[in-house]
C-alpha cells in the first residue's frame, strides 16, 4: 500500500482488481478545500486510458510488476516463447499480450517482459530495431528521398512505408512505437 503522495509516472496500481499504470499525475492544492491528485491511468492489459482523481493522502494499492530482459525464441501456435536471459526459464506469452510488438520481433531478439505474479502483462521492445526489406517495388530512375514513399514488406511480414529509392534486401531502422521508417542501415 502507498499513499497518493507516493505516485510517480510508471507506478502500477491495483484498482477494482485491475492493473493500471500511472501515465501522468498532478498534485492540486486549491485555495479553498482539500488537496487532491489528478491522474491519467492506462489499463495494463487493455490499453484503455482514463482520468481519475484521488483525495490527497489516501491509500492506494500498488502492484508488484517485475520487468526483466528476455530473449524471444520462437512462435508456438498463438503463443510467443521467451527465455529469461539470467535463469534460462522459458515463458509462453499469448499473442494478445505481445500485441503490435510481434510486427518487429525476430528470433533471438531481446525484449523487456513485464510480469505480475508470474502472469505476463506486456512486452516492450527497444525504441527502434533493424530489419531487412524482403520485398518492395523496384525504384525508378530519378526517384529521390523527398519525392514520396512506397510500401515495403519487412522480414517479419510487416509492411511499412519507405522512400522510393529503397530496394529489396536493404536493412532499415524502424520505430517500434509507430512502425515508421527511420533510415537506411549500412552494414
Amino acid at each position: 500500500m502507498a499513499t497518493t503522495n507516493d505516485l510517480k509516472n510508471g507506478t502500477v496500481l491495483r484498482i477494482d482488481g485491475q492493473l493500471w499504470t500511472v501515465v501522468e499525475f498532478q498534485h492540486v492544492k486549491p485555495g479553498k478545500g482539500g488537496a487532491f491528485v489528478r491522474t491519467k491511468l492506462k489499463n495494463v492489459l487493455s490499453g484503455k486510458v482514463v482520468d481519475k482523481t484521488f483525495n490527497a493522502g489516501i491509500k492506494v494499492e500498488t502492484a508488484n510488476v517485475d520487468k526483466r530482459d528476455y530473449q524471444y525464441l520462437y512462435k508456438d501456435g498463438d503463443d510467443f516463447v521467451f527465455m529469461d536471459t539470467d535463469t534460462y526459464d522459458q515463458m509462453h506469452v499469448p499473442a494478445a499480450t505481445v500485441g503490435d510488438a510481434a510486427n518487429f520481433m525476430l528470433e533471438n531478439q531481446s525484449a523487456l517482459v513485464a510480469t505480475n505474479d508470474g502472469v505476463p502483462l506486456y512486452v516492450e521492445l527497444p525504441p527502434s530495431v533493424v530489419l531487412e526489406v524482403t520485398y518492395t517495388e523496384p525504384g525508378l530512375q530519378g526517384d529521390r528521398s523527398s519525392a514520396g514513399t512506397k510500401p515495403a514488406t519487412l522480414e517479419t511480414g510487416y509492411e511499412i512505408q519507405v522512400p522510393l529509392f529503397l530496394e529489396a534486401n536493404t536493412k532499415v531502422k524502424v520505430d517500434t512505437r509507430d512502425g515508421s521508417y527511420l533510415g537506411r542501415v549500412n552494414d
